[in-house]
């Protein structure tokens, strides 16, 4: 009997711990950071189409369900720490394409009538260019709330983390990131009571 791996594969994003230089209060795994990344971009549609009416062209689910795949070939590289990763041109160039090869080992351990779609997905090769910055914002404001977490729960070791993707976030210009910043971000402070209070 043939069997394919892929879906045990994903599985095992549980155990990737991001932040691997970082000393942390609480590990994340590449699972958490996942879940975090696709709900965050899910939302960023719709503040696009429905709050600055910037995301015509966004597709909500389509780029929600390429969020929950942006970072699954770390299943077979493990998560390259920033500062290194995107030290150079070389070095980004090199670890894209480690990225690529890990999308096509990945997809083929699908049967072979699904290969080409979840390669696409595992590459975000289906989105448009749109679509692809909002994965990215949600993916920098996901690390942006870690790091905010972090410092709430007495750590310093995140400060420096958080100014940097607070600013990566100003850099990329999205409106949708903008308004999730100014109306949405300010909540990760509070607590459980905070967030619910009145509201039932």
């Amino acid at each position: 009997m043939k069997t394919y791996p892929f879906s045990a594969l994903l599985s095992r994003m549980k155990y990737i711990t991001r932040w691997s230089l970082m000393r942390s209060t609480r590990a994340e795994s590449l699972s958490e950071h996942t879940a975090d990344t696709a709900l965050l971009a899910h939302t960023l549609c719709l503040i696009g189409q429905e709050c600055t009416a910037t995301g015509k062209s966004l597709r909500p689910e389509v780029v929600a369900t390429a969020a929950l795949y942006h970072d699954a070939p770390e299943i077979l590289t493990g998560d390259l720490p920033t500062p290194v990763k995107y030290k150079n041109d070389a070095l980004r160039t090199a670890y894209k394409a480690v990225e690529h090869e890990g999308a096509r080992v990945m997809a083929s351990l699908q049967p072979a009538e699904l290969q080409a779609e979840t390669q696409a997905w595992l590459t975000g090769s289906l989105l448009n260019d749109a679509e692809r910055k909002i994965v990215k914002a949600a993916d920098r404001l996901s690390a942006l709330i870690k790091c905010m977490e972090e410092r709430q729960s007495g750590s310093h070791e995140f400060e420096a983390a958080e100014a940097q993707q607070l600013a990566a976030l100003h850099e990329m210009h999205c409106p949708e990131a903008e308004y999730f910043i100014e109306h949405m971000l300010p909540c990760f402070a509070q607590n459980l009571d905070e967030l619910t209070r009145g509201r039932f």
